[in-house]
């Protein structure tokens, strides 16, 4: 599961003796690996050096069916067993078995299927090219000139559609998304209707490949999680599908969904999890080449940086091979347009890199983040894991920024810490730190960061800004346990100027569904398993909250008609943004000028009040358009000023722009 918390501890400079050998192993990066079926037959593949034997096992069904045929297997090259039929056998399902240390193992699809039977026990052999919705071939993704022209969207399937008042049929499927015109009982639009009436151009959709903790056969009794417990990470999670016995479906409703959103303008961001699987000895990893796929302690036993029970051994050229392939796979076969690496600093930088550069051979307009840190050590050095502190070291890829998470809203880990926008003095300069996307600027002093001392980002490329996600408190309810004795009026005044900060800050915003009719999760921090009473999103709260609403609306077009708030490089934030000087506590003022990113408007000038008391503040004379002024925001104005001293209302943004 995702957890959000910076790196910890430094490392042994050496892997432990125990993982040695596996250096040893033979790597083989063929294509083939797995299944390939073709005019001469079903040809099976199976990387697996240290098998003494190796078998397929042919069923007529995905379950509770003895084996129709017992395939032997001949070791060639590079550590590949492999055997053939003559037939292609499509509509088969199929399991490898290997013999280690004289004992046969327990069965496994093996860890590059692509079509599983319920609950991914067995892999199935079909037809990819008969799972293609009408239209797949000339199917294509929004253009993004850069990362930062993005606004990212973070979703669960059943969060955004199982709501009764969601009025969508399909609830908590991958074709819920491809419903249209469905609205609440008051009318308003949800769905993907409400995406584009929004104006995100990216959804995040939190794991879709097929995970650990549901039962596929039992989908009645409404089991929940999150799917941050990898099984087989190159098929779709058959309870997102409307029948997860039937393999073909999970691919073609899959399909279906991303064609849809694409249709309506919106790219596809899935979020992977390479660095932990959900089982340990008997993972699909384990059942392929026992140990290879893992990091271990001196003493043998799993090293755990996931805070899961085991990590990945990214730096191994055969693990290195699959997370590659992989995501290679997935932006190919299902059009994916980007994706989220979770505790994305328990791999390597080699291996981020070479993914980065492998996305970009598929779609030039694909892009990478994560989260830059562990949950725990790793035998891994410091120095070479992906950690947000290295970032400037894997270009194409970003990090999330901590800094401006922890100072606008308050500290993660502490429910009632206030920051920036609830209050609280002191995290100006860390606030400042996100502004400028963690570059380099002549006005920002990084020794007084909170969370960073250094500007650790080479370009605003590489920073993801954010307030919160389906980790931790989301805002709602971060505001509630911290603000306790404020209205809702005044709870919803913070989340606005914390998400105005977000997205005019530099960099990719990014945001959490629901929370833009201010929806909660019960004050459950960590909801991976919590029921839909706590998870699911209530859509009648559109309308009761219908301003907040109309904000965020305003606040992403602001963002997308003006470039100036997403310019493309360090030297560009350095030469056109200019902070004032101020002495006031909680205040920060700063200016956007020379037409910065080529915006039509020649200055703009952006003021955050984070006090519950009204500020004034100098803005130059002229003649200026107000954006945004206590607590409202329009892009085509909400009036005029001469500037001159101006009063800023209680926790408030005041925007100002001319041409």
């Amino acid at each position: 599961m995702a957890i959000s918390i910076l790196s910890v501890g430094h490392s042994p400079a050496q892997t432990p003796a125990v993982d040695a050998k596996y250096e040893t192993f033979p790597a083989y990066n063929g294509s083939d690996l797995e299944l390939t079926v073709d005019a001469s037959g079903t040809h099976f593949a199976l990387w697996s050096p240290e098998a003494s034997a190796a078998r397929v096992n042919i069923y007529d069904t995905d379950r509770n069916t003895p084996a129709v045929h017992v395939l032997d297997m001949t070791k060639g090259d590079s550590g590949v067993w492999r055997v053939s039929v003559p037939q292609r056998l499509y509509g088969k399902f199929y399991t490898f078995q290997i013999l280690h240390n004289g004992k046969w193992l327990s069965e496994t699809p093996g860890i590059w299927a692509k079509a599983v039977g319920a609950n991914g026990e067995r892999a199935a052999i079909i037809d990819f090219a008969a799972t293609d919705p009408e239209g797949w071939d000339a199917d294509r993704g929004p253009q993004v000139k850069a990362m930062t022209d993005a606004v990212i969207y973070e979703m669960h399937h059943r969060d955004f559609s199982e709501h009764p008042s969601s009025g969508i049929v399909n609830k908590g499927k991958f074709i819920a998304l491809t419903e249209k015109g469905t609205h609440t009982p008051a009318g308003d639009k949800t769905g993907i209707d409400h995406l584009k009436e929004l104006g995100v151009t990216h959804v995040h959709i939190l794991p879709s490949y097929d995970y650990n903790s549901v039962d596929e056969t039992n989908l009645q009794a409404n089991q929940y999680n999150w799917g941050y417990d990898p099984y087989n990470y190159n098929a779709p999670e058959g309870s997102y599908s409307t029948n997860p016995s039937d393999p073909e479906a999970r691919v073609r409703e899959m399909k279906e969904m991303v064609k849809a959103l694409h249709d309506a303008g919106i790219g596809v961001i899935m979020d992977v999890v390479y660095n932990h699987t959900a089982n340990n000895d008997d993972s699909n990893f384990s059942l392929t080449a026992p140990g290879y796929f893992y990091r271990h302690r001196p003493d043998g036993s799993y090293s755990d940086a996931s805070g899961c029970g085991n990590e990945t051994a990214s730096e191994r050229e055969q693990m290195r091979d699959f997370i590659v392939n992989s995501v290679k796979y997935w932006a190919k076969e299902y059009h994916i347009d980007g994706f989220r690496f979770d505790l994305m600093a328990i791999h390597d930088i080699d291996t981020m890199n070479a993914v980065a550069a492998a996305l970009k051979e598929v779609n030039p307009n694909i892009f990478v983040y994560g989260e830059g840190w562990t949950a725990g050590d790793s035998p891994l050095p410091a120095e070479r894991r992906a950690l947000k502190e290295n970032v400037a070291k894997m270009e194409g890829i970003a990090v999330f920024s901590d800094d401006i998470r922890d100072a606008v809203k308050g500290h993660y880990s502490d429910a009632s810490d206030r920051g920036f926008a609830t209050g609280k003095p002191g995290a100006e300069e860390t606030v400042k730190i996100g502004i400028v996307a963690a570059t380099a600027h002549p006005q920002v002093d990084y020794s007084k960061g909170n969370n960073s001392k250094f500007a650790y980002a080479s370009s605003p490329t590489q920073i993801v800004n954010y307030v919160s996600c389906h980790d931790d408190l989301m805002l709602t309810d971060k505001l509630r346990k911290s603000l306790p004795d404020a209205s809702e009026a005044q709870r919803q005044r913070a989340a606005r100027l914390a998400q105005t900060i977000v997205f005019t800050s530099q960099g990719t915003p990014f945001m959490f569904a629901g929370e833009e009719i201010f929806r909660d999760k019960k004050g459950v921090h960590n909801s991976y398993k919590s029921p839909d009473s706590i998870n699911a999103i209530d859509w009648t709260l559109k309308h009761d909250n219908a301003d907040q609403f109309a904000y965020y609306q305003q606040l992403i077009r602001l963002r997308k008609e003006h470039p100036a708030f997403r310019l493309a490089s360090a030297d560009e934030i350095a030469r056109h943004l200019k902070f004032d000087k101020t002495s006031q506590p909680n205040v920060i003022s700063y200016a956007l000028t020379d037409h910065a990113g080529g915006d039509t408007w020649r200055d703009i000038r952006v003021v955050f009040n984070g006090n519950t008391e009204a500020v004034t503040v100098k803005i130059p004379k002229g003649k200026w358009t107000v954006i945004a002024d206590d607590g409202r925001i329009n892009v085509d104005g909400l009036g005029t000023s001469s500037g001159g001293t101006l009063t800023v209302a209680p926790t408030s943004a005041l925007i100002l722009a001319r041409e």
